[in-house]
């Protein structure tokens, strides 16, 4: 059994690169049963956290997500909850 760790880091990826990423991680960690993670998208000029936005809001497996607040990473994460099995 492969151990999914509740965070991915999609800092310098590309945007295609970052939504492949993205969509696997977020199966990996459905099926490892893991319901909030992080995901670490920098904050550079923004364009990464915008699509990673865009693909979290019309996941199935994902239930809400938001901003890291202060303490959390701030604009460069957001934590998604995701649905449960």
């Amino acid at each position: 059994m492969t151990l999914v760790s509740d965070e991915v880091h999609l800092r310098r990826l590309t945007v295609d690169e970052a939504l492949l990423k993205l969509d696997k991680y977020l199966n990996d960690a459905f099926m490892a049963g893991l319901f909030r993670v992080r995901v670490i998208h920098g904050k550079g000029t923004g364009t990464l956290r915008q699509v990673v936005s865009e693909q979290l809001a019309k996941h199935p497996l994902v239930k809400s997500y938001r901003t890291a607040g202060y303490g959390e990473g701030g604009g460069g994460v957001t934590i998604a909850e995701l649905a449960t099995k």
